[in-house]
Order: structure tokens, then C-alpha cells, then sequence
């Protein structure tokens, strides 16, 4: 059969008007999520945020009719579970995540555009949640809606789950989606996420644009450390404060970090980039079990690699005291951990007691914490990934990596064989900065990419009608 989805070269060409127009459609709905809403405002914005996630699905039902009609949607709050049907539904092919939700845009004076407007222009899309995910939520609809108009159905089903509170760690959404396919007994051979993009001059010594396809995330935890005090008038201080105390751990956890450690996913990673390394980089690396020491210092040199190969430290937060002569009686601090997997928690924790040394100060996690993911290696369907992206960017080397923040993956990790985090745009350093911060855009080229990456992983997924 012969349709509009057969493999053929990408042609780096823009998407038309009316597909960007789509996506700045939803752009312009404000669907921000915050951890805290301070009352009395709270119900007030809570109801507005509502009203414009009940905006965004109605605008995705309006423009993806073919999706609303053959997929069955079920809805656990605003996040939304579209079960595709397969010819064999025994089994999942795969559940693809994306989430409808966004950070805040809490400088809008220093945007281009303003962050909300959805403003599309000759080469961009603008707006928050251009990259940060609307994008990937319009692609897998622009992709399925296509497939559905040329016939194609998949072998297995497919499932796409889009989140609503993803930003503020999924606990009404991603967690609900994922207990419900649990219960189902649902485990799919593929779970594909956002992560992982193309970068161009971010490698250092790799020339050509690198596809970085993650393979798992790390943990998170915020640590608190607090410490109390008789407090009094500052005319007669003890030996040291409240914040004197609080400061000397801070600087102490972070004047000694979690060692440095060569995990096997990065490993992984550098021997995939291996042949686009300059020679005597290529050479260390054909020692790498014995150069791993050599190679995580290497690593280590920058805060963008750092990361892959050390739990990071980062502390965020300082409070205390209330006025310049009196002793505070109340100080603490909040650092932020990125867990490398083999560390957890509960070693992170022990780490900064251990470091700290000093009984006064209370040490414990607060919030929302996460262990890192256990089975970090390329699964059987990571194939098919770098195949579509060696498709869509044929000029990239294709990686593994770590995922460092945290993604609605984590609720799901036990459902697939195989777990992938990446979205094939190919991103500078400068357009990173955009992700959460001022004039997040998105290239008409790369949406477009985007959505023929998605178009080639139904086709792969699919199984073709009969001729007409």
C-alpha cells in the first residue's frame, strides 16, 4: 500500500501555517502549574486554571477529530489516556507521554513576545511550552490524526498519556494514568518520553549534532537543614549563630560533593560518540575501564556534564532571622540533590550527616523525593528510536544519556521493557537557556521534524490496511 507515511528522507522543510497555527493555539492556553498557591487566592486560581485546561481540551478535540472519534479518552483530572486499539490487543506496543502543563513565565517584560500570545512568525513558534511540552503533545495528535486518515492501525496497542501537573511532579496525573494501566496489567515494549534532544555545539570535540536518547532519569531530593537557638540581642552572641551554624554545613556539603563515578549508561554513551572524538580521545576511551577515573574528571570539568557523573549538589534556599540586632532563634536551608543511580535517598541523606558532623544541625528530606532508575541500559526498542532519528537527522550521532531533572517517566518505569526520553529538535546551548526561562520558541523546522519522527513511529507500529 502506498501513503502519505512511507519512509522517505526528512526534508528540513517548515510546517504550514495552519499545523504552527494549531500549536499556537495552545500555547495561548495558560496552563501553569505552581507547587503553592498562597490563600485567599487560591480558589480563584485554581478555577482559572481550569477554565484553561477545559480551553486546551476542547481546542485538541476540535482539531484532531479523527483522534476523537476512533480513541477512546479517558480523563483523571485535566490529564488525558487515549487508548489506540491494535489488530492484536494482547499486547502494548507502546506508551508515549507528553504533558499539557507549564512553569511560569514570571518575567514577561523580557520576553520578545509575550509568553502567552502564541505569536508565529516566518521561522518560529512563540511561547511557553513551545519545547516544554506542548509541542510534543500537538506532534503525537498532528501524527496519529495523519495514520488514522491513511488507514493505518497498529499491530499492538498504543497508548499516549498527557499529564497536567508533570511541573510539580505528576501526583495527580502521570500517578493516576499509571495505576490505572497497572491495574490493567498493561506493559508495553516501548515507553517514550520527553529528555533527550539533538544538540549542536554542546559536546565538546564532536562536530557533528548529537541525538541524545536517554535511557532513565536521576533521583531527586531536597534536603532541609535546620538549626535552632536560644536566640537574644546581638550585642552578646555566643561563639557562633543560629546562621553562623546553618552556614558552616551549607558550605561544608558543598565544599564536598558525592564522589565522582563512571556509570555503565555513560560508558554507553561514550563509546557510541567514540568515532566522532578526536584521536587521542578516542584512544583514552579504548581504556575506558581503566581510565574511568581520567574520564569522570574530564567530565566533571563543566556543570553540563558534571551531572553524568556525580549525585549533584545544589544548595537553593537560605532562611533566617528577623532583624539586624537580634539573634536569630531559627535558621535553615534547602539543598537540592540530582540522585546518580547506585546512590538513593537514603545515601544522600547519610552523606551530608556524615559531612556535616555537627548534632545541632537537623538533617532530613522534605517534599517530593525520587530514587534514580535501576536498569539503565538501552532497551530492545532503543533501536527503533535511533533508527527514526538517524531518519529525521541523519547528519547526528546517536547516543544514550541521563535524563537530570525529573519526567513523568519515573510513574511509569515498570511498564515497559524498553524506556527512551528523547525528542528529535536539534537545539543549541542558547535555546536550552529558553526551556524555562525568557523566549522559549520553537523552529517550524523542528515541529516539523518532530511530527514526521512521530508519523514514522506509527508506520513502524502499524499494521498496513489492505489495498483500496
Amino acid at each position: 500500500m502506498s501513503t502519505n507515511l512511507e519512509a522517505r528522507p526528512s526534508s528540513g522543510e517548515p510546517v504550514d501555517d495552519a499545523t504552527a497555527e494549531r500549536l499556537a493555539v495552545a500555547l495561548r492556553c495558560v496552563t501553569v502549574s505552581r507547587e503553592e498557591v498562597a490563600e485567599p487566592d487560591a480558589t480563584a486560581a485554581q478555577s482559572s486554571l481550569d477554565a484553561e485546561f477545559r480551553r486546551l481540551g476542547a481546542h485538541l478535540e476540535e482539531s484532531f477529530p479523527r483522534v476523537h472519534a476512533e480513541l477512546e479518552l479517558e480523563k483523571f483530572g485535566h490529564s488525558r489516556l487515549y487508548t489506540w486499539r491494535g489488530i492484536d490487543d494482547t499486547r502494548t506496543a507502546a506508551l508515549l507521554l507528553a504533558h499539557q502543563d507549564v512553569v511560569p513565565a514570571d518575567e514577561p517584560d523580557r520576553w520578545t513576545h509575550p509568553p502567552f500570545a502564541g505569536v508565529v512568525d516566518d521561522e518560529f513558534i512563540w511561547g511557553r511550552g513551545a519545547i516544554d511540552d506542548k509541542s510534543r503533545v500537538l506532534a503525537l495528535l498532528e501524527a496519529a490524526e495523519s495514520a488514522l486518515a491513511a488507514g493505518l492501525r497498529p499491530r499492538h496497542t498504543i497508548y499516549l498519556a498527557f499529564g497536567h501537573d508533570e511541573e510539580v511532579f505528576g501526583d495527580t496525573g502521570a500517578v493516576q494514568m499509571a495505576a490505572h494501566l497497572r491495574e490493567r496489567g498493561v506493559h508495553a515494549d516501548l515507553l517514550l518520553d520527553e529528555g533527550g534532544v539533538i544538540t549542536d555545539g554542546i559536546v565538546d570535540d564532536v562536530r557533528v549534532p548529537v541525538a541524545t536518547i536517554m535511557v532513565g532519569e536521576k533521583g531527586y531530593a531536597t534536603v532541609r537543614l535546620s538549626v535552632t537557638d536560644p536566640g537574644g540581642h546581638s550585642s552578646m552572641p555566643g561563639r557562633q549563630t543560629a546562621i553562623g551554624r546553618l552556614a558552616r554545613a551549607v558550605s561544608r556539603i558543598q565544599d564536598h560533593p558525592m564522589p565522582l563515578r563512571v556509570t555503565p549508561v555513560v560508558t554507553d554513551m561514550l563509546t557510541r560518540l567514540r568515532p566522532h572524538l578526536p584521536a587521542t580521545k578516542r584512544r583514552l576511551l579504548g581504556f575506558a575501564g581503566a581510565a574511568a577515573p581520567v574520564v569522570a574528571r574530564i567530565l566533571a570539568a563543566t556543570p553540563q556534564t558534571e551531572s553524568l557523573v556525580r549525585t549533584t549538589t545544589a544548595p537553593t534556599v537560605i532562611h533566617g532571622g528577623v532583624k539586624a540586632n537580634v539573634l536569630p532563634q531559627q535558621a535553615e536551608a534547602l539543598i537540592n540533590f540530582r540522585i546518580l543511580p547506585g546512590d538513593s535517598v537514603e545515601s544522600v541523606l547519610a552523606h551530608c550527616r556524615r559531612t556535616v558532623r555537627d548534632k545541632k544541625v537537623r538533617i532530613e528530606s522534605v517534599g517530593m523525593t525520587a530514587e534514580p532508575s535501576r536498569d539503565v541500559v538501552p532497551g530492545p526498542q532503543f533501536d527503533l528510536i535511533a533508527a527514526l532519528a538517524r531518519q529525521v537527522a541523519p547528519e547526528a550521532a546517536v547516543t544514550t544519556g541521563l535524563v537530570p531533572g525529573a519526567t513523568d517517566s519515573r510513574h511509569y518505569d515498570d511498564l515497559a521493557a524498553t524506556r527512551c526520553n528523547f525528542a528529535p529538535i536539534r537545539l543549541t546551548a542558547a535555546d536550552l537557556e529558553r526551556i524555562h526561562g525568557n523566549d522559549e520558541r520553537l523552529s517550524r523546522v523542528n515541529y516539523a521534524r518532530l511530527i514526521e519522527f512521530n508519523r514514522r513511529l506509527f508506520t513502524a507500529l502499524a499494521e498496513p490496511a489492505p489495498d483500496s
